[in-house]
């Protein structure tokens, strides 16, 4: 971690407060926001690929969504369990094209029995009280900045999204996962 640190320029601003989840039996926190520049050309060169994950995953919680976005299109390359709680954390929040990414970055998502699908649902079985403030977010932000253009719930893209967590988890604990949202349209 401190080798991720030092290629990162100083912060303007102190990070905002975190948040935590369980992540392989252990309790992590992670940084709500972070306000720092990113590294100057040619950091890759000397950061492992793990320690360039954990800067990708970092940078995911950069306060600009452009920079959230271009960071978090780096993660979903990851196989690695510990990339999926920034993933899901932002799918919770308000920029309309990182939902789309995600939604495009993770395909095996919907795919029954997929790695992919595996690893979502058993991170969102193991933090449930997460998942369910990252969809009532969901919900949140739709309706104060999208709801105009989408009308009902389930037309907006993050609907579809937390539908695909939703079955993951279900996948995962063998039982219906509750929702948090209002059910899609085909409902």
């Amino acid at each position: 971690m401190q080798s991720v640190l030092t290629v990162m320029p100083d912060a303007s601003l102190p990070p905002v407060r975190s948040f935590e989840v369980g992540l392989q039996g252990r309790s992590i926190a992670i940084p709500s926001r972070i306000y720092n520049e990113e590294p100057d050309v040619g950091w890759e060169r000397v950061l492992t690929e793990t320690q360039q994950m954990v800067l990708h995953c970092l940078y995911s919680r950069h306060s600009d969504g452009r920079v959230r976005q271009r960071h978090l299109e780096q993660i979903m390359t990851s196989r690695e369990q510990w990339t999926v709680p920034f993933v899901v954390q932002l799918a919770g929040e308000y920029v309309l094209e990182i939902i789309d990414a995600i939604s495009e970055g993770l395909p095996d998502l919907a795919v029954p029995g997929s790695v992919c699908r595996r690893r979502y649902g058993e991170f969102i079985a193991r933090n449930p009280a997460f998942f369910a403030r990252t969809e009532r977010r969901v919900v949140s932000y739709w309706s104060v900045y999208y709801r105009w253009k989408y009308t009902e719930f389930g037309t907006y893209p993050g609907s579809a999204l937390m539908e695909a967590f939703r079955a993951a988890a279900s996948e995962h604990v063998g039982v219906r996962w509750p929702r948090n949202t209002p059910p899609p349209l085909a409902e």
